[in-house]
């Protein structure tokens, strides 16, 4: 069956030069956004309750821009002035870049690592004697825990975040040829939204190994996969499926 319609499961993208864009006028394809899941803020009263002294800390390890943006808005809850001391390793350069948006960059000791955790790690090594808080949502991928429990490092997890499902009860009538998953927590949304949701001729694009196992387990057909060497991104997946059965 050929593809007419995709509804992704993320915000719609702010720049015109979104690849999304891109495919939706190549393929003559309509392309919908829509959140399937969003983060809410922890309280300070909360974080208390999770015995978090942000002064006891020397150095901050910021996987992602919700994690920056939540420390320092409980960090101002808290009245904590952030001192100038403070140490930020940074798992992306775009999360680097993004804490420009509250400290000012050349005066502050930022370290940056390529783009996994386990990347990361090699920087945090190289500092072992600092305490780092991670700052963190509810979901946590287990494995970070385990690798820095392996390092011997002092650190503290604190949940600052909860990944919540959002309200999609207005699209309960409104079908789509393709849609798009990037975690496991999208594929929770869409089952705690339609409980009876059965797949017929939807086809299901999926990122990542984990969301891949998420759908499986949920008893989808994944008829889109991305990362592979071919296809390493999700638009170039889709824009690949999109050739193969529009053509017929």
């Amino acid at each position: 069956m050929k593809v007419k319609t995709i509804l992704v499961s993320q915000p719609a993208p702010k720049t015109e030069t979104s690849p999304y864009l891109e495919l939706s006028e190549k393929q003559k394809v309509k392309i919908d956004f829509r959140p399937f899941i969003h983060v809410e803020g922890v309280n300070s009263k909360e974080v208390r309750t999770q015995k978090i002294d942000l002064s006891k800390f020397t150095a901050i390890i910021l996987t992602s821009r919700n994690a920056v943006d939540h420390f320092f808005r409980i960090a101002e809850e808290m009245r904590f002035k952030v001192p100038d001391t403070m140490k930020y390793f940074c798992q992306s350069e775009a999360v680097a870049y993004y804490l420009q948006k509250y400290v000012v960059y050349r005066k502050r000791k930022i370290y940056v690592g390529t783009r996994t955790f386990s990347e990361l790690l090699k920087l945090i090594k190289k500092h072992k004697n600092e305490k780092f808080l991670l700052p963190s949502s509810d979901k946590l991928k287990p494995l970070i825990p385990v690798e820095l429990d392996s390092l011997g490092v002092q650190w503290k997890r604190a949940i600052l975040y909860k990944t919540v499902v959002s309200d999609l009860s207005d699209l309960e009538d409104v079908f789509y040829d393709v849609l798009v998953f990037f975690s496991p927590s999208g594929i929770d949304s869409l089952f705690k939204n339609f409980p009876n949701f059965k797949q017929n001729n939807t086809r299901i694009a999926v990122f990542g190994n984990s969301t891949v196992k998420a759908a499986n387990e949920a008893g989808l057909k994944c008829n889109i996969t991305a990362p592979t060497p071919e296809t390493p991104s999700m638009t170039m997946a889709l824009e690949r499926y999109i050739k193969q059965v529009n053509k017929r």
